[in-house]
């Protein structure tokens, strides 16, 4: 027993000099559990960690750990933001069906992505309705109230897209995202001096975004696109810009 001591003495103090993600592999190789691969998988799926960001990890983990107990709670939430990333709607949807079912309307979160899974998959009513559950939790999140907003356009309800952009002007009044979809909005809705004000305001909120502050706005994207996620936004904005200044033209 002495001689093994010393044994794993000197394989742990090798082993701390080793690369992280080796030493993690090691380390859940000797004491594997659902919960262990599911940690590890979150640590590879957190954009606040550009070093330690890498989807295939966080996935190869997430799915080890759905091996060992599928019904692990916010496992399925987890593979769901992954399918979706990937553009695997139906998968996604799948996933995350699944924990709704185990956790029901305790974890809001999920019908947020939910929501988010169906619009991408043109279901603008269940996300509207998906949404609009989450908001009775999350009343002031401007994400939310952005991506409700989103769905309201696609479904054809421009005013209460632009009533659920105000909503969120409200606290943030400076938000470039809600700027820009409230400048739709009221666009649709046929108040293009609003839609004018909104978007001039749009354009100059959008130049201040930064990489820190995009990736909060989409935690678990690829820290790599976050340059190329800003300049998609401003383009947007540039386009919308375009678009309404044609329509006041033509007042």
């Amino acid at each position: 027993m002495r001689q093994l001591s010393t044994v794993a003495l000197v394989f742990l103090a090798a082993l701390v000099g080793l690369n992280p993600d080796i030493r993690e592999r090691v380390g859940y190789t000797f004491a594997p559990s659902a919960e262990a691969a599911f940690e590890i998988g979150q640590r590879h799926f957190d954009s606040s960690e550009p070093g330690r960001y890498d989807i295939d990890k966080a996935e190869g983990y997430l799915q080890e750990a759905y091996i060992q107990n599928p019904s692990l709670l916010y496992l399925n939430h987890q593979m769901a933001r992954i399918a979706f990333l990937r553009g695997k709607f139906h998968t996604a949807l799948w996933y995350i069906d699944k924990e709704i079912k185990l956790q029901g309307e305790s974890f809001p979160n999920a019908y947020y992505m939910r929501g988010l899974i169906q619009g991408y998959m043109g279901r603008y009513e269940e996300a509207a309705a998906d949404y609009g559950f989450f908001l009775t939790s999350h009343p002031e999140s401007w994400a939310g109230l952005n991506d409700y907003a989103w769905v309201l356009l696609k479904a054809g309800r421009p005013q209460e897209a632009a009533d659920a952009t105000e909503r969120g002007l409200a606290n943030f009044p400076n938000n470039a995202w809600l700027l820009n979809t409230s400048a739709i909005a009221h666009y649709e809705s046929g108040n293009i001096a609003l839609a004018q004000e909104r978007i001039d305001a749009a354009a100059i909120a959008v130049e201040n975004i930064t990489e820190a502050e995009w990736l909060k706005a989409y935690p678990g994207n690829d820290p790599k696109i976050a340059r190329v996620g800003i300049d998609t936004l401003r383009a947007s904005t540039q386009q919308n810009m375009h678009t309404i200044a044609i329509a006041k033209g033509k007042e």
